[in-house]
């Protein structure tokens, strides 16, 4: 265990947490931030031909950003209907591949969004076969200027599983990317959705621990539930032939379960994420996030458990 570990599991409550994204913004920009979600206008290899059509099996029409805005100031009156804040905010580019165009127009994008003084950071979704060697010194550069986290969906290790959901690239690409992004000094958030088709607990729990033990370290992780939403080919599948669902008992325990194999310095951004309702086919309970989260809270403390537990 290292002595950043260390010191933050002596700042434990009672034995009993997980470090939050809330938790590490607070300590990072001294107050409230929240996320901005953004629609650059870009596509995917994996949508046009050049990896794959279709995208992912689980993927919307809407890129995984159903809730993006074109413009930070449209986020931003979106947001407003919902809390009061005026900043400072994260600009999230969430829909689809934010890093699959040229570096100049890439560069031109980012550098309008870090440069505004209502934006603390950039969270940039990607990914990995889409980050060239002079994509990531322009991502480096900007870094500089205010922190930039790039979000990359790995989903799950597992060569079988990996195909049948259509990722389109191999995991030594994954590696190799977070390698150059950490020597390039940049944040890295790595995706993995729970639940996919065929995966066993054990085999969910061995992907988590590939990040757990990952060299160089992962900064932070979305655990994501599997949802099986409108218009997607798993939805297709779904239909003609239901696959088993976690159930949200069974979700929340796994969840934990997770928790305490990542490393206790490790940023936890999701706990299980929350589809559109109008797309959502299923599990219908995970459209309800505040009981989901209460749940999660409630379970944590009856089994007196902690991030980091069983990381070894």
């Amino acid at each position: 265990m290292s002595c950043a570990d260390r010191e933050y599991m002596e700042k434990l409550w009672d034995g009993r947490t997980y470090y939050s994204l809330n938790s590490w913004l607070k300590q990072r920009f001294g107050t409230k931030v929240y996320k901005l979600s953004l629609d650059a206008g870009m596509s995917c290899p994996n949508r046009d031909g050049k990896v794959g059509y279709g995208g992912c099996i689980f993927c919307s029409s809407g890129g995984s950003g159903e809730f993006a805005a074109e413009s930070i100031e449209e986020a931003k009156r979106q947001i407003s209907k919902k809390i009061s804040h005026s900043g400072p905010f994260i600009a999230y580019f969430q829909s689809y591949t934010n890093t699959y165009a040229p570096a100049d127009r890439l560069k031109e994008l980012f550098t309008e969004a870090i440069l505004r003084p209502d934006i603390a950071a950039l969270s940039i979704a990607t990914r990995p076969d889409c980050l060239e060697m002079e994509k990531i010194e322009l991502l480096g550069e900007l870094n500089a200027k205010k922190p930039v986290w790039i979000e990359l969906g790995l989903q799950t290790i597992h060569p079988k599983t990996a195909a049948y959901i259509r990722r389109g690239y191999p995991l030594t690409c994954f590696e190799e990317t977070v390698c150059r992004l950490k020597e390039a000094g940049l944040t890295v958030i790595v995706h993995l959705i729970l639940g996919l088709p065929g995966e066993s607990k054990e085999q969910m729990l061995q992907s988590v621990e590939y990040l757990a033990h990952f060299t160089p370290a992962i900064d932070g992780v979305k655990l994501q539930l599997l949802h099986v939403l409108k218009g997607t080919d798993l939805a297709g599948q779904y239909e003609r032939n239901p696959f088993p669902l976690f159930s949200m008992d069974e979700y929340v325990d796994f969840v934990i379960d997770c928790l305490e194999h990542l490393p206790p310095s490790m940023v936890i951004h999701r706990l299980t994420g929350d589809g559109p309702k109008k797309l959502l086919i299923a599990p219908m309970w995970s459209a309800d996030k505040k009981k989901v989260l209460n749940a999660f809270t409630r379970r944590l403390r009856e089994r007196g458990a902690w991030q980091g537990r069983c990381w070894l």
